[in-house]
């Protein structure tokens, strides 16, 4: 009897412990847990800690409650301009209601990220296909990324989802289109150069030329007041000569003085002898007369 009893005894404890681990339910810091009963969701418990369920009845699914990272596949998109692109890409994304992630996605993370992988390269496609090739090179700065995000919207509300960030890793030009475009890309940048410099150089001409024409003018009246003030400096100076010899003594002196001039040039040289006539002007300095 004593060894029944502790036989008995041992169950009932094995089956308290049984009972009571099954009954206990431990949320992490990073997750939700469903109580489901019968197949469907009875609770969520979203914070961490030890909460309780019925035993056997009640059972629990956990979900994921930190922010999930989606890289997804590279994909062909084509241009307004019908040019063809390579877009590689992830997105950032989390579930915000477990209950409708659990009832439209059967608790299922590649369930749900098959469904995010189809709307986001939907949108993307759809945003790419509306823009020109050179639109899209230059939205690369986060133009691009918010005009997919825009366009998702809240369509995936409905899946107890919420997109938090769109982000292209590469979005570049299929191997055989590179060399052509970036041709076409290094031509364009050529004219503008060639242009700009056209430009350039017929707005330095004009400076120049008309550089050119103010000094000619300025040079012009340069020459003119110099030439009036020589003028007028020639008059002054016969205006002097005039005043100096107005009487008849000092145009005496004045004619000693220049045939003493005329002497003295005709004297240059190695030859000293000069040869005057009685009636010469400078011979009739040393006559005295």
């Amino acid at each position: 009897m004593k060894t029944v009893k502790k036989v008995i005894l041992a169950v009932a404890v094995f089956a308290i412990v049984i009972i009571g681990a099954s009954s206990i339910v431990i949320t992490q810091e990073n997750e939700y847990s469903l109580v489901r009963q019968f197949g469907k969701i009875d609770h969520v418990v979203s914070e961490a800690g030890v909460s309780f369920k019925i035993p056997f009845i009640q059972s629990v699914d956990t979900l994921p409650k930190q922010t999930l990272l989606y890289d997804l596949s590279p994909s062909d998109v084509i241009t307004s301009d019908k040019k063809t692109m390579i877009c590689d890409s992830y997105i950032l994304w989390h579930i915000t209601d477990p209950i409708k992630f659990a009832q439209t996605l059967n608790c299922s993370i590649s369930n749900a990220e098959s469904r995010l992988d189809a709307i986001v390269y939907n949108s993307t496609k759809n945003i790419i296909s509306s823009t020109s090739q050179d639109d899209v090179i230059s939205g690369r700065n986060g133009k691009l990324s918010q005009a997919i995000m825009d366009n998702i919207g809240t369509s995936l509300d409905q899946y107890g989802i919420e997109l938090l960030d769109f982000e292209t890793k590469k979005l570049d030009l299929p191997s055989d289109n590179k060399a052509a475009v970036y041709e076409r890309m290094i031509s364009e940048r050529d004219n503008i150069a060639a242009t700009y410099t056209a430009e350039g150089s017929s707005e330095a001409q004009k400076i120049r030329n008309t550089t050119d024409m103010e000094v000619t003018v300025m040079l012009s009246e340069a020459e003119k007041e110099a030439a009036i003030l020589i003028a007028e400096g020639e008059a002054e100076y016969m205006r002097i000569l005039s005043e100096a010899y107005n009487d008849a003594s000092k145009q005496e002196f004045y004619s000693f003085v220049r045939s003493l001039d005329a002497l003295k040039i005709s004297m240059q040289g190695n030859n000293k002898t000069v040869i005057l006539s009685p009636d010469s002007p400078i011979a009739q300095i040393f006559y005295g007369k």
